[in-house]
């Protein structure tokens, strides 16, 4: 097994704990299927949001996912900058996996699919 980063990000319709926990739980859930990861396998979560949101933290509704009750969880503000994407949550979950860093997928959902249409 080797460490691995898998990014992510979805954008929210608007600024509310509902929303926001609702995206970030959706967003995390679907990394982890995609990449067929079991929870103990997670070493940590790093949530960002855009200065846009204030109404909660994404990792709150992460904690409440009972597989997920004890992954480190971390939440920081994206930096402002010009024309960035709004209302937008990025995620990097770092985890041990037996995929090789190309087979790994990263996920962007919403908005965020912007982010990345390389990836898809």
């Amino acid at each position: 097994m080797a460490l691995r980063g898998i990014r992510g990000a979805v954008t929210v319709a608007e600024d509310n704990r509902e929303e926001i926990w609702s995206m970030a739980r959706l967003l995390v859930t679907e990394i982890l299927s995609r990449n067929e990861l079991r929870a103990e396998n997670v070493g940590a979560i790093i949530f960002s949001t855009t200065e846009d949101l204030t109404a909660a933290f994404p990792s709150s509704s992460v904690r409440q996912l009972p597989a997920l009750r004890l992954v480190p969880l971390f939440d920081t503000r994206e930096p402002a900058v010009e024309n960035s994407l709004r209302l937008c949550i990025r995620v990097l979950i770092l985890a041990d996996t037996d995929r090789a860093q190309k087979d790994i997928r990263h996920v962007y959902l919403g908005g965020a699919k912007n982010l990345r249409p390389d990836l898809d």
